[in-house]
């Protein structure tokens, strides 16, 4: 969000520039975030093309396509895009995770703090939803599946402690962090998310693993998840500290009164 603002809604979905194919990661590599100012007005840009005539959007898009190559902060690869998603991140670069290196870490106030690779999500039972996705800027992408493990049993194994309130999300691009209450991350419509649309995640949704917040603006929904800590109380995220709700829910928040998503 990401308000997909990732990870990554508000805004929308977001992607920082890929990497060139093989280059490697640096250790600790993170990118510069960027303000509320700057996303809006590029998704005010890129929302034009999709009202506007069929010919002036092929021409807006050939505009952001020459703009992307010279975009340190991947803004210009902004939703919608037609019939579906495009992509942006707060940062200017975010470094990709496959089965090999990805650890996810559970921390803060449990009995068991754990870290779990790519193979062991994957081998825990799954949970497949599906449902609209709404971006707080406006656009909407019906009946998208999500499949992973729902965050509530990934706080069961842990074992949370009595004096906990609350959850915060840690992204590896960096910069994203995102928050809910105890009472919202243990919803059964709120995964650690490990497919999209029926496919694995690619790095551009997110991926290996992201957040899936369903019935909240995708800001909620933060991409590239690398930490979930349990804390006592909510810490604004990333758009939140710039302006957005942090109780997201669709319809029901950020001045907003689109369709509830769940």
């Amino acid at each position: 969000m990401n308000p997909e603002p990732s990870g990554a809604p508000g805004p929308p979905e977001p992607s920082g520039a890929p990497h060139a194919p093989g280059a490697p990661d640096a250790p600790g590599e993170r990118g510069t975030p960027v303000g509320r100012r700057v996303f809006l007005g590029t998704l005010a840009l890129g929302a034009l093309g999709v009202v506007a005539a069929p010919p002036l959007q092929r021409g807006l898009e050939a505009f952001l396509g020459g703009a992307a190559n010279n975009d340190p902060t991947g803004l210009t690869g902004l939703l919608p895009n037609g019939g579906g998603f495009r992509y942006y991140s707060v940062t200017s670069s975010v470094p990709h995770r496959n089965a090999t290196n990805y650890r996810l870490t559970v921390d803060g106030l449990v009995d068991r703090p754990t870290t779990y690779t790519l193979a062991d999500l994957r081998a825990l039972p799954q949970t497949r939803i599906v449902k609209d996705v709404q971006c707080v800027t406006g656009w909407r992408v019906p009946g998208t599946p999500f499949e992973g493990v729902r965050l509530s049993a990934l706080l069961d194994a842990a074992g949370v402690k009595a004096d906990a309130g609350a959850i915060r999300f840690t992204c590896f691009d960096g910069a994203y962090t995102e928050s809910l209450t105890l009472a919202q991350a243990r919803r059964a419509d709120v995964l650690v998310a490990l497919r999209m649309q029926d496919k694995d995640l690619g790095h551009d949704h997110g991926g290996p693993v992201r957040l899936y917040v369903a019935p909240m603006y995708f800001y909620k929904s933060a991409k590239w998840l690398s930490g979930i800590t349990v804390t006592k109380k909510v810490k604004p995220g990333y758009w939140e500290d710039r302006g957005y709700d942090v109780d997201a829910w669709v319809g029901r928040s950020n001045g907003r009164d689109d369709e509830p998503t769940s």
